[in-house]
């Protein structure tokens, strides 16, 4: 009873449906909630903290997920890797950089690798590497990416490259889907499913502040920005060409465009945002949401989200919940 797809087969689940990896975001009640309704649940490694990471592991519960890691993040501490590969997660996804030092070893482990494209050359890059699923990702996204490719163009981009060099290999789209219009469409343009970040990060198991909820709920597409300036302040050093989608507000209106100004303030700056972020303050700390948040007006549990996702995608595809 569900979608029949290249991602359903390859990873032996019901839905077509992957929870992106968002960082500190995606933590193991929430992964396991997606895989408990069908779909595939991710971990967001993120940056790498080696006890939120066991902690969140240890709240997925036996639940079968997989693991998401920034690369050049993962590349200062690769003894996290081993450490996630010890217990044979669904998958490991890579994102934003190099995937070499590390598809080796994954591939080694017997664990499935899913590696992020946000234009044709990574995804060159990533059948290279060997990458057994390729997430094609466009600049509607929240959190990191890139403006270089909007979804609807890049996915049929990505799955016509993918056809020609690794034929069979699964394509997920990702940036924009928020419902099952977003999943229908994604199939429709060659992808096998989608990898879902803003909507599930508005579900009740997700890591996110009741504020920040509360804050989102009333915003749409239009309300976010992609910024560098939230780089600068958590001083986090992303390579060229990322930025990241968040929701404007106060700190935004101040800082974005003026990231020069930004830097040569730094101390004090860095000062006020940890206040901010510990008193859960957001108009100064961020909420990394994509462009479908305007589509976003309740907080649910993942298992329902999936579930009218998957319905409504079926009623717009015209397909039978049977598998064909």
């Amino acid at each position: 009873m569900s979608l029949d797809t290249g991602v359903t087969r390859f990873f032996g689940i019901e839905h077509p449906v992957v929870l992106a990896p968002m960082a500190m975001i995606s933590g193991g009640r929430l992964a396991a909630a997606v895989t408990s309704a069908g779909g595939l649940g991710l971990i967001g490694g993120g940056y790498g903290e080696a006890e939120w990471l066991r902690r969140e592991f240890a709240r997925a519960e036996g639940q079968t997920v997989g693991c998401g890691f920034i690369t050049w993040s993962l590349a200062r501490q690769p003894a996290l890797l081993e450490e996630v590969l010890q217990r044979q997660p669904a998958a490991i996804m890579l994102s934003f950089g190099e995937l070499h030092p590390f598809a080796e070893r994954i591939r080694a482990a017997g664990v499935p690798l899913i590696a992020q494209a946000q234009t044709l050359d990574h995804a060159r890059r990533a059948l290279d590497a060997g990458a057994d699923v390729v997430a094609a990702q466009g600049g509607e996204a929240g959190g990191h990416g890139m403006t270089l490719r909007s979804t609807f163009t890049l996915v049929p981009d990505v799955v016509d490259l993918v056809a020609e060099r690794a034929p069979g290999t699964p394509v997920l789209a990702a940036g924009g889907v928020t419902d099952g219009r977003g999943l229908a469409a994604a199939l429709a343009l060659g992808a096998d499913g989608a990898l879902v970040g803003t909507r599930f990060w508005a579900s009740q198991e997700a890591l996110v502040s009741p504020r920040a909820h509360e804050r989102a709920l009333t915003a749409s597409g239009d309300d976010t920005i992609r910024t560098r300036a939230y780089d600068l302040v958590r001083r986090l050093d992303w390579p060229a060409g990322y930025n990241a989608r968040a929701l404007g507000n106060d700190f935004l209106d101040a800082w974005h465009g003026n990231e020069d100004r930004l830097a040569a303030s730094l101390p004090d700056a860095v000062t006020d945002y940890e206040k901010a972020v510990a008193a859960e303050d957001f108009d100064t700390a961020a909420i990394l949401v994509g462009e479908g948040v305007g589509l976003v007006r309740q907080v649910r549990p993942a298992a329902d989200i999936l579930a009218d996702m998957v319905d409504q995608a079926c009623r717009i595809l015209n397909r039978s919940r049977t598998a064909e």
